[in-house]
């Protein structure tokens, strides 16, 4: 049973691991930086909807705030 662990994880390190490393050596960069993409593009793609859904409706409210306001001044 050990021999089966030992080649799960010697297979999962090689293929999937094996990425980064092997992009950074076709890039002639060091693999770190290019993790630190995937993980930095992987939190702002995974984020970015709600970011950008947060800000549209800050905006939307102040629109509607705006052009609230300005109704009342002229109605005076």
């Amino acid at each position: 049973m050990k021999w089966f662990i030992e080649y799960i994880r010697d297979l999962i390190e090689v293929k999937i691991f094996g990425v980064c490393t092997s992009l950074g050596e076709a890039l002639r960069m060091p693999s770190h930086h290019i993790r630190f993409f995937f993980v930095y593009a992987t939190f702002i793609a995974t984020w970015s909807p709600v970011i950008i859904y947060m800000i549209l409706a800050f905006w939307f409210r102040l629109r509607d705030y705006i052009n609230n306001r300005r109704s009342k001044i002229w109605d005076l």
